[in-house]
C-alpha cells in the first residue's frame, strides 16, 4: 500500500477510539444472534444484497446478489438463511473464498430505504437440499446455495444513503460520468467480439435472457 511521509495514519484500536469516540449503548449493543419477525419481514422484502468474503490470505471480495423480493433469501430457521446462486460469469470469487474462510458479511437493501439489515456469520456451499424446491425462480431450480449460520444481525442507520442521495431519482444520470456497459466491456475486457456484437450482447432484452437459464 502506498503512503507518504505527509500522511497521518491510525495504527491502533486505542487511537481509532480516541478519534471517533465510543459508540452509544444503542449502537454498541444492538447486535443479535437470531432472527426476529422484523428481520424476517425485511428479508422477505429485499431484492438485493452484497455478500462480503475474504480468502485465507485476507484477499477480499464483495459480490452483489439479486432476485425478486421474496425470493432472494430463504429462511431455514431463526439462525440460518440461504441465498441461491444464479447464472453469472463463473468467476466464483466469493465462493472460492468461502471454501478457505467461512466468515461472511451480508448487507440487505430495500429500494428507497436508507436503513439496511446486516448479517455476519459462517457460510457453507450446498449443492442440493430439500429447501432448493422453495428457491425456484422463473422455473429454474438453483444448482448451488450459500447457507449462512447467523452469528450477528442488526439494522444499520441511513446516514450513508442520506449523504449520497442514492435513492433520489433527480440525482441520477447513469451514463453522464462513464460510458455504458458495452463500451466498458469492449475497452477493458477484450473477447474477440466486434463493437456491434458487444452492443447486441448487452442490449437489455438480450442480456435478460441469461438471468436464470
Amino acid at each position: 500500500m502506498t503512503s507518504t511521509p505527509t500522511w497521518t495514519e491510525i495504527t491502533t484500536v486505542d487511537d481509532l477510539v480516541d478519534l471517533l469516540g465510543e459508540p452509544h449503548a444503542r449502537a454498541r449493543d444492538k447486535g443479535r444472534t437470531a432472527l426476529v419477525d422484523l428481520d424476517r419481514d425485511w428479508l422477505a422484502a429485499t431484492p438485493f444484497c452484497v455478500l462480503a468474503t475474504a480468502s485465507a490470505a485476507g484477499e477480499c471480495d464483495a459480490s452483489p446478489k439479486g432476485d425478486p423480493a421474496g425470493q432472494l433469501v430463504h429462511v431455514i430457521d431463526d439462525h440460518t438463511i440461504a441465498i441461491a446462486e444464479r447464472p453469472g460469469n463463473k468467476r466464483a470469487d466469493g465462493y472460492k473464498n468461502i471454501l478457505q474462510n467461512p466468515h461472511v458479511g451480508l448487507n440487505f437493501f430495500i429500494p428507497g430505504r436508507g436503513d439496511t439489515l446486516r448479517i455476519n456469520g459462517r457460510a457453507r456451499l450446498v449443492v442440493d437440499a430439500p429447501f432448493f424446491d422453495e428457491m425456484v425462480v422463473k422455473g429454474h431450480r438453483p444448482i448451488l446455495a450459500v447457507v449462512v449460520e447467523i452469528e450477528e444481525i442488526f439494522f444499520h442507520c441511513a446516514k450513508a444513503f442520506m449523504r449520497s442521495g442514492l435513492w433520489q431519482p433527480e440525482t441520477w444520470d447513469p451514463e453522464a460520468a462513464v460510458p455504458k456497459r458495452a463500451v466498458i466491456a469492449q475497452r477493458l475486457e477484450p473477447g474477440g467480439m466486434t463493437d456491434a456484437e458487444v452492443e447486441a450482447y448487452y442490449r437489455p432484452d438480450n442480456y435478460a435472457k441469461g438471468l436464470y437459464a
